[in-house]
């Protein structure tokens, strides 16, 4: 027999197995020896109270053993000698988009510029011994794109678009812990998700696709308004190399210079509202305290708290973004010049630090009167171009790698000096490995950007006391929130308004924020792609 049951539990009775079995036996009249196994299928804490309670929907299993798998297999099929569609980026718009082309019997021919992602690991690590980024091997190039290394959440509201449910399935299949199907803010970790992305990998290989690493594309291969390939070059050698076949543009939200080619090429894509701030890092114990609403902090049976907050200053919106409880915040430039922080949790999320992006909404409007013109004839910048939000990201970028001495070592200030506007003589300890140097972010941030966050700040200190408080930094600067372009695509076919063949796809065409909404974005891509090759 099996039943299922809405608990409402205190930590340490919803902290194994056991306990959840003793307190059925409790309070729903069971017999504990029948009960060979409870499964978890929904799991949230409710910290809004002193006391905390960890909802759960449970199966148990009385009298017999489960007989069902943790989670649905997908069957993925030999596409050896099947048409073959090319790939472009192997972030998770690439890799669920590919997955999902060999269910439909279609061939992925994946081209990345970047490395696989162990290998690319170890460029990573060369920025903090280095203070140099390498521009085609980073915390956004390469195997996994910029979900790889930078924690691995799996939340999304993107409910609408696809199943939600299938793509945690699809990550379980691959080696990801099967908690992730029942966390209300599922996880993988920095540590795990790697492995996972290889085996993804491993998936599309065995089944007789192809991974190209390391091969950069550097055009469309263009026939009338028609998509039929992709020209690219191997960064390694130097090769040049063709590959034919409908392309689905999954680059990522970083992939400036395809944004000027597609720019320059008069392929249709318009700017896109961004939103741009700090990495806010406190201790980790802090927040703990804070939404656990006890000195001790989290103690034995909770994770480590997560915190989301948002507001409205000024006709825009003022929010956290990627909290990444028990992390780190790392270095996420894609280039020369640039600072960019972002941040990431271990599976344990058991570091001394707990940070989250802050950032504010930004519109084209808004960044349009900002930019200096490149030619010195014009004032400003007309918000009708398509790369203005991303020129505002790079001017941000470069203005921030000058105040951290034109290296890696970011400009920081203690949270409460930044909102009383007064200069940090001192900074805590930080997780940022590239070291931080102490700098008025409230003088030489853009003032649109400073007052909203300021005031933002009031807001959440007010909501969250002990939340605005000099123990924590802020880390400048935080720019790559999402794409600052759409690539327009038609809303039935998902190819491009006016090119037959192109398919742009994910977090980089301006279609989703985040994995698992990338992920589904990607399998969508992948299905009109293959309604359009069987119309050919």
């Amino acid at each position: 027999m099996i039943h299922e049951y809405q608990l409402r539990l205190l930590p340490v009775q919803a902290s194994s197995e056991q306990n959840i079995i003793s307190y059925l036996a409790q309070e729903e009249g069971l017999d504990a020896r029948t009960v060979n196994s409870v499964r978890v299928l929904k799991r949230s804490i409710d910290a809004r109270q002193r006391t905390i309670y960890v909802n759960l929907k449970v199966r148990a299993y009385i009298n017999e053993l489960p007989q069902d798998d943790e989670f649905v297999h997908t069957e993925y099929q030999d596409v050896s000698d099947r048409p073959r569609v090319i790939v472009v980026g192997e972030g998770p718009g690439g890799l669920f988009a590919s997955l999902r082309l060999i269910e439909l019997g279609f061939r992925p021919v994946v081209i990345e510029r970047g490395k696989d992602v162990r290998e690319r690991k170890k460029d990573m690590a060369g920025i903090t011994k280095t203070q140099q980024v390498d521009p085609e091997s980073n915390y956004c190039f390469g195997e996994g794109g910029a979900g790889a290394y930078s924690d691995g959440k799996l939340y999304t509201r993107s409910k609408k678009r696809g199943s939600v449910e299938k793509i945690l399935n699809v990550f379980c299949q691959h080696g990801a812990s099967t908690g992730i199907l029942a966390d209300a803010h599922p996880h993988i970790g920095t540590d795990k998700l790697p492995r996972v992305i290889e085996n993804m990998r491993n998936t599309i290989l065995k089944c007789g696709g192809e991974v190209h690493f390391q091969t950069k594309m550097t055009a469309l291969m263009l026939d009338h308004e028609r998509v039929a390939g992709v020209e690219t070059v191997n960064l390694a050698t130097g090769a040049e190399e063709h590959f034919r076949g409908p392309v689905i543009l999954a680059t990522g939200h970083s992939a400036r210079d395809v944004y000027r080619y597609l720019h320059a090429e008069q392929i249709e894509m318009e700017a896109k509202g961004i939103a741009v701030g700090v990495r806010l890092e406190h201790p980790a114990q802090l927040i703990d305290q804070i939404q656990y609403h006890n000195k001790n902090g989290k103690g034995k049976y909770l994770p480590t708290a997560e915190y989301s907050f948002v507001t409205q200053v000024g006709g825009r919106g003022v929010y956290s973004f990627c909290m990444c409880p028990g992390g780190f915040v790392i270095p996420a430039a894609t280039g020369p010049q640039q600072i960019v922080v972002n941040g990431m949790s271990p599976a344990n999320r058991g570091t001394r630090w707990s940070n989250s992006g802050m950032v504010v909404e930004v519109h084209p409007d808004d960044v349009a009167a900002l930019l200096k013109p490149e030619n010195g004839e014009s004032e400003g910048a007309d918000a009708a171009d398509p790369l203005c939000v991303m020129r505002f990201q790079e001017t941000l970028e470069r203005d921030c790698w000058q105040q951290g001495n034109r290296k890696q070592t970011a400009p920081a200030q203690r949270m409460a000096d930044f909102v009383n506007r007064k200069l940090s003589y001192d900074l805590p300890p930080s997780s940022y490995a590239p070291g931080l140097i102490s700098s008025p972010l409230h003088f030489w941030m853009p003032a649109f950007v400073v007052s909203r966050l300021q005031e933002g700040f009031k807001v959440f200190g007010r909501n969250a006391h002990g939340f605005l408080t000099n123990e924590a930094v802020l880390i400048a600067t935080e720019t790559r929130t999402s794409s600052p372009v759409r690539i327009l695509r038609d809303r039935e076919t998902l190819q491009h308004v006016r090119l037959e063949g192109l398919f742009p796809c994910g977090e980089g065409a301006g279609y989703a924020g985040g994995i698992v909404s990338a992920g589904i974005d990607g399998e969508r891509c992948a299905e009109m792609c293959a309604e359009y090759m069987k119309r050919l």
